[in-house]
Parts: structure tokens; C-alpha cells; sequence
């Protein structure tokens, strides 16, 4: 989060007639004390400053308004109206430290419209912030929040208040708040709220909290570094399932997360070992178009792996009639759901899913989330998204199985 320029307090502070250069008589902007008259002695040095910062001469009228400061027994107007322009010139001249001092004056005097007030409020909170002074920070961004304010952009500056201030179980109170806030309204919470929530709930060791979270950060923002801090997560799971090794394999590869040669060895030969040697092939190929196989000293062995590959998928074919109908005699559907899934994942899309829908509809299987996993997959293979998310919304199960269906839902929203 960057840090507030001083420049930019100039816009509020035009706009509450800070700027101007009050009048001897009177104060201008300020019907509060319009009534009310400033001695010459005082009005002389504030209209000498205002002369300055009109030649733009910021120092100097900072300078001469110090003057106001030796002038004994002010009377609140002269005090009121000296602070407004010093605020204003302290803001030009960059002076950080004479703009919290002003602010403090006027803040706390509350001679202000309600609104100006409130902005004035934020103001000084930024400044706060802007001199490393979190925990002053942090307190008036929470009067700023309890009397009113609306920006949203001020609550992620009183949130890194809190956590720089040392104030954790606030900052990630807020931080919590802020997002469910976001979401109950329909808005996105901002990349920047749910990557300090990510980092806070990491350090604090809720691995749930933490891994939620990147779930909203990669189905909000989609960037790879989430995707890939997302799926090696929920693979360190302690109730993750090896049994799904291969279809994490397959989100990783579909969402460009597999980048290395032993990545696409060991998914080809997981694919090979499971009986989807048309599948293996598809991997081999894209590692080859890649060019992250068939280079480098084990070139060869990249080429025994593709030969492996066809030879299966060759006594596959001869053996297909065969399978098909042992499959259907099965009562567990399972092997017609591992067949079909076989076929689609090879390219096969309509055959597969057809031999799948009767595996799932056989109601006996030994893994039906499994199962309804990769029907949901082969239906987004082919192009059927509703279909797809509709299976994929049904998968439940503690493995592993629900996390990648909720996955394989957010990559079939943002694909393309």
C-alpha cells in the first residue's frame, strides 16, 4: 500500500476555503465566527502570509504565520482562522508535521461543518499515518469510521495502521470485516484487503482461513502465483488424498502450472499406469510442443515414454470391446466411470461421457465423488460448461475432492 502525499490534502482543504486568504474583518468560509473581528496586529501578519503563499512562497508564509504564535491572548476566531491557513500552507510547503499540528487544533475545536469536520478527520489520520505514528493512526480512522465516514479506501490505510502499530488481532478483525462486507454488498473485495488477510491468517497458522482465502484471491484475480500457491496448498493437506494426485496434476497442467520435464513424466506415467494411455499421449505431446521433453541428456527416455504410450493405447484398442463389456456387467460402476473417463480424456468426449453417466447412474460406486469428479471434468473437456458445473457442484468429500471440484469451477468461469 503506498503511502499518502501531502499533496493530495490540498483538494479537501480548497475545498473548506483553507486556501483563502482570510479577511481582516472576518473569517472567511466560517459563518461560525463571521460575527467576530481579528486585531490588526494579528490580521497584518496573516494577511502578509497569505500574500506569500499566493507568490507561492510556502516556507516563507509558514515562517511568518510563526509569528501569530508570540501574539499573546488570541482570541478563538484569530486562533481558528490562523490554524485553517496554516493547514492549508503547511500542505502546499509538504510540511507534514505542521499539518498534524493544525489539524489537531481544528479538529479538536469542532467549529466545522459536519462534513468538512469529517473529512478534515481523515486528513489528520493520513498524516498520522504518513509520520509512521500507526497507533494515532489507527484512532482516528476509527472516529473517522464511527462518525460517518464512507471511503473504503481509508479503512485498508486504518487496517496496515493497526498491523504496523502492533495492534494484529485488529488489524485482521477488520481486514475480516472489510471482506465480508464486500461480499454481502456484491462488490469484489480488493486484491490488496485479501492479500493482507492471506498473509495474516498464514502467520497466525490457520491454515483454512489462509487457504480460503487464496481461493477468493485466485477466483477474483485469476494471477498464476495464486493458482500455484492455491493447488500446492491443498496438496500439503493432511487429509488430501494420493488417490487424486493425477487430477491435481491434471488442473495444474490446465491452468499452466507445469513448467518442469519430471512434472509431465511422472503425469504421463500416472496416466499410463491408470489405463488412460490416450490421455498420456496428449501430456507427452504438449511437453514436446513445450519443449520441456525431448531435449536435454534424457531425450531417449522421453522417447521410450512415448513409445510406452502408444504400445498401451494400441492394446487398449484391441481390448476395447472386452473392457466395455466387463464394465457393463459390473455392478460396481466404477469401471464404467474409469472407462469413460478414459475415453473423453483422450478426446472421446460423447463415447466417454455416455459410459460415465451409466457408471454414476449404477448408484454403486466405490468413490462416487471420484466419479462425479470426472464426469464434471470430461463435460468441460467437451464444451458442455452447464453440464460441468452442475456435476461439479454436487461433489462433496473431505479427500480432496470437493476442494477440486470447487477449483475445476473457478478455472471453467475464467477460461476463455
Amino acid at each position: 500500500m503506498k503511502h499518502l502525499r501531502l499533496s493530495q490534502l490540498a483538494i479537501f482543504i480548497a475545498a473548506i476555503g483553507c486556501a483563502t486568504v482570510p479577511e481582516l474583518t472576518g473569517v472567511a468560509g466560517n459563518t461560525a465566527f463571521a460575527q467576530e473581528t481579528m486585531r490588526a496586529e494579528v490580521g497584518k501578519i496573516v494577511q502578509q502570509a497569505g500574500d506569500l503563499y499566493k507568490a507561492k512562497k510556502f516556507r516563507d508564509a509558514l515562517a511568518k504565520l510563526q509569528e501569530t504564535d508570540r501574539v499573546g491572548n488570541k482570541t478563538v476566531n484569530e486562533t481558528f482562522t490562523i490554524e485553517r491557513m496554516r493547514l492549508s500552507v503547511a500542505s502546499a510547503a509538504g510540511d507534514n508535521d505542521a499539518v498534524i499540528r493544525s489539524g489537531e487544533i481544528i479538529v479538536a475545536a469542532n467549529k466545522l461543518p459536519s462534513k468538512d469536520q469529517l473529512q478534515l478527520i481523515l486528513v489528520l489520520a493520513n498524516s498520522y499515518f504518513k509520520a509512521n505514528n500507526y497507533a494515532k493512526a489507527a484512532k482516528m480512522y476509527e472516529r473517522y469510521f464511527s462518525e460517518g465516514g464512507t471511503d473504503s479506501s481509508a479503512r485498508q490505510y486504518m487496517i496496515q495502521a493497526k498491523s504496523l502499530g502492533g495492534d494484529s488481532a485488529g488489524a485482521l478483525k477488520e481486514t475480516k470485516a472489510e471482506i465480508q462486507a464486500a461480499e454481502k454488498a456484491g462488490r469484489i473485495p480488493s486484491q490488496s484487503t485479501l492479500e493482507t488477510y492471506a498473509y495474516a491468517v498464514q502467520k497466525s497458522g490457520d491454515k483454512a482461513a489462509y487457504l480460503a482465502t487464496l481461493e477468493k484471491l485466485v477466483m477474483y484475480y485469476g494471477k498464476k502465483e495464486y493458482w500455484v500457491n492455491l493447488l500446492n496448498s491443498v496438496e500439503r493437506k493432511p487429509d488430501f488424498s494420493s488417490r487424486l494426485t493425477m487430477d491435481l496434476y491434471r488442473l495444474k497442467l490446465a491452468v499452466g502450472q507445469l513448467t518442469k520435464t519430471s512434472d509431465f513424466m511422472e503425469m504421463a506415467q500416472i496416466a499410463i499406469q491408470d489405463g488412460n494411455s490416450a490421455e498420456a499421449l496428449k501430456i507427452i505431446d504438449q511437453g514436446y510442443k513445450a519443449g520441456i521433453l525431448g531435449t536435454g541428456p534424457e531425450a531417449a527416455r522421453h522417447g521410450r515414454l512415448k513409445d510406452l504410450a502408444n504400445k498401451r493405447l494400441a492394446e487398449s484398442k484391441a481390448a476395447r470391446a472386452a473392457l466395455e463389456a466387463d464394465a457393463l456387467k459390473n455392478n460396481d460402476g466404477m469401471a464404467l466411470a474409469n472407462l469413460g473417463f478414459a475415453y473423453a480424456t483422450g478426446g472421446e468426449y460423447d463415447k466417454g461421457i455416455s459410459l460415465m453417466e451409466q457408471g454414476v447412474k449404477k448408484d454403486n460406486l466405490k468413490h462416487p465423488d471420484d466419479a462425479n469428479l470426472h464426469l464434471g471434468i470430461a463435460y468441460l473437456m467437451a464444451g458442455k460448461k452447464a453440464a460441468g458445473l452442475k456435476t461439479l457442484k454436487s461433489v462433496q468429500g473431505k479427500e480432496g475432492t470437493a476442494d477440486l471440484a470447487r477449483f475445476w469451477t473457478i478455472y471453467a468461469n475464467q477460461a476463455k
